[in-house]
């Protein structure tokens, strides 16, 4: 009825205590210790397609632990970054689970748009703010690139943390049930949540209606959702305090919209149903990212991957690049890219203020992108002959609408170098391929390849190297900024 799947080894970290009684006891991993452990995937095709009770039951069940106030690896800006203003604002969050066995990922993508009108905009507020696009949005990219969406135009029932990535919104509550404000128990959520979601660092579940505007991809019509992750790479060296990634100055609204990668790598345990399918999954690789201000860029490129053949150990990329409007009365843009690698518990950074990245983009189908700084040099090539998914993102001038393309199936490679006393390439140190790349170009118009190079002016580059500590200015928590 169904099939197992065996994943490769991979280093253990360490054996949590037994779970309790119907759970099941997860290794957790890193890449600082040898012994290996044996991660499974299980795909059962014979489930309701009416997003009730599965036909079979489940093998896998994950075990719920709350979220601890001061956990490891915790990025800067894991916090939702609303302030209760009205200037024009979103923020997403980006979830990816990956079965390597069965070549799927599912991309789970959250937004919300100015949640400072909580239930819409009247005439009033447009007359007194202007017109702004308004809500609460959920999508998933899923198996074989296909799509559902739900959306809403009210926010008032999302909620996030200001201090750790905590958020959840509740489209349809249960009959005579308030919706939560804040994380739960996942069997509390489900007594008072028919369809919505709730997310923390350590725990991931919802249920979700596909709305039917999505007529221009393939959709299923339900999927739900459990899983329990145990977080290996945030951004950063293992052991090491976690980095922003656009640095300091993504603690002020200059460089819109800000990125933040808060967990680089995962292992994550539990189910998916989608459509009518049962994906169940044990340490599998997972990942989480998210943007705030007030759009999106004009045009971006994205690549995202750590599923990989021919590695030692646990790894994980991320690379992308924006074409930004700086703020000012005259039209001024930047290019900014960047290239993130986690490798053997150390972190290979790549950005514009410590070396330079170049990229050849073309409108779909090939990403090219290559950076060096004072000690690497690295190299990585996607291809992909998937049509792709077209997605939606909160956009300044359209609101929820459709802005760039996906998928989950790109090939690539990946090699990174020492660099020699006169700079070019030296010992080999990384050199890895995967079929499991998720990729995406956004924005435009793309009339034809992207070719660039970063480039920021000297001043600013030389106070991006300042090594500013945002969070050491605010040792309180209550007077930090929202979100840090």
């Amino acid at each position: 009825m169904g099939t197992t799947c065996l994943l490769p080894d991979r280093p253990l970290i360490s054996r949590p205590p037994a779970a309790a009684a119907g759970g099941h006891r997860l290794d957790r991993c890193s890449p600082s210790l040898a012994p290996a452990y044996r991660p499974v995937s299980r795909l059962v095709v014979s489930v309701s397609a009416s997003g009730g009770e599965p036909a079979a039951p489940r093998s896998v069940e994950p075990v719920y632990l709350p979220t601890p106030r001061d956990r490891e690896l915790r990025t800067p800006h894991s916090g939702y970054h609303f302030s209760g203003s009205t200037q024009v604002f979103f923020e997403g969050w980006f979830l990816k689970v990956s079965i390597p066995k069965c070549k799927q990922s599912f991309c789970f993508i959250y937004s919300v748009e100015n949640p400072a009108f909580r239930d819409g905009m009247g005439m009033l507020d447009m007359a007194v703010y202007g017109p702004r696009f308004t809500g609460v949005g959920a999508q998933i990219l899923g198996a074989d690139d296909k799509y559902i969406c739900q959306y809403t135009k009210k926010s008032r029932n999302f909620w996030g943390s200001r201090h750790d990535v905590m958020l959840g919104n509740t489209f349809i509550a249960r009959k005579d049930s308030i919706p939560p404000n804040g994380e739960v128990p996942p069997q509390e959520f489900s007594s008072r949540v028919l369809e919505g979601f709730q997310v923390s660092p350590l725990w991931h579940q919802g249920s979700i209606t596909d709305d039917g505007r999505s007529k221009h991809v393939q959709t299923v019509k339900t999927a739900r959702w459990e899983y329990r992750t145990h977080p290996v790479y945030g951004w950063g060296d293992v052991k090491s305090k976690q980095k922003s990634t656009g640095g300091w100055p993504a603690a002020i609204p200059v460089f819109e919209p800000h990125w933040q990668i808060c967990m680089a790598s995962g292992l994550s345990t539990g189910w998916i149903e989608w459509g009518g399918e049962l994906f169940e999954f044990e340490n599998a690789p997972s990942y989480l990212e998210k943007n705030w201000g007030g759009g999106f860029p004009r045009k971006w490129f994205w690549v995202q991957c750590n599923v990989f053949d021919g590695a030692p150990g646990e790894v994980s990329l991320t690379a992308g690049g924006a074409l930004w409007k700086l703020p000012g009365l005259v039209e001024y843009f930047e290019s900014p890219a960047l290239i993130g690698i986690h490798f053997e518990g150390t972190f290979y950074e790549f950005v514009p203020w410590n070396g330079t990245v170049s990229w050849e983009i073309s409108p779909w189908g090939y990403w090219s992108i290559s950076a060096e700084n004072d000690a690497y040099l690295v190299e990585l090539e996607v291809t992909t002959k998937q049509a792709g998914t077209s997605l939606r993102v909160p956009t300044v001038e359209s609101g929820y609408a459709v802005a760039c393309k996906d998928t989950g199936s790109g090939e690539l490679k990946l090699q990174m170098w020492k660099r020699k006393y006169d700079g070019c390439k030296g010992e080999l140190i990384l050199d890895a391929t995967s079929s499991m790349a998720s990729v995406e170009v956004g924005g435009g118009p793309w009339f034809s390849a992207w070719k660039d190079k970063t480039a920021i002016p000297e001043v600013l580059n030389q106070a991006l190297r300042v090594p500013l500590d945002m969070e050491s200015l605010f040792p309180i928590s209550m007077f930090k900024p929202p979100g840090l």
